[in-house]
């Protein structure tokens, strides 16, 4: 009996081991005020990027002056003007800034803006802004020159 007993009591000790313990009730305190919490929208704060006209019709502009910045094509690259790798336009000599409306071709090796040009209505045409840069004439400079 004593041996019948003893394997009882290592049976009911190993169970007592293995077997979770009972859940014992805890009282669960809550914070009577909320904390601070910070704020999460603080997109749009950064400051402006002045795209724009930067010279007027009828400046007067020299080589590498910035005449416009743009971020999609507002303006094209006339005589005398450069684009830049953003899309801005400079002149390439001094001289006065002139803006045309001129019939747009594009390059035949944009495949965009040909498909664009090719489902215009028939006879419609396809009008662009220009930036041109009238180059100044320089100041009458003359050789006088021996006649023999």
């Amino acid at each position: 009996m004593a041996l019948g007993a003893l394997v009882l009591r290592t049976r009911a000790a190993v169970t007592a081991l293995l077997s979770p313990p009972q859940a014992a009730a805890l009282a669960v305190r809550y914070a009577s005020k909320k904390t601070g919490g910070s704020s999460k929208n603080l997109g749009g704060k950064s400051p402006g990027k002045r795209f724009g006209l930067k010279k007027m019709e009828g400046h007067y502009v020299h080589a590498g002056n910035i005449i416009a910045t743009q971020r999609h094509f507002r303006w094209h690259p006339g005589a005398h003007v450069g684009l830049g790798k953003k899309k801005y336009l400079y002149a390439l000599e001094e001289g006065v800034v002139r803006f045309t409306k001129e019939v747009y071709v594009p390059n035949p090796s944009n495949s965009e803006a040909v498909d664009l040009v090719t489902r215009l209505p028939k006879g419609a045409v396809l009008y662009k802004t220009f930036v041109h840069v009238v180059p100044a004439k320089p100041e009458g400079s003359f050789k006088l020159v021996a006649m023999l």
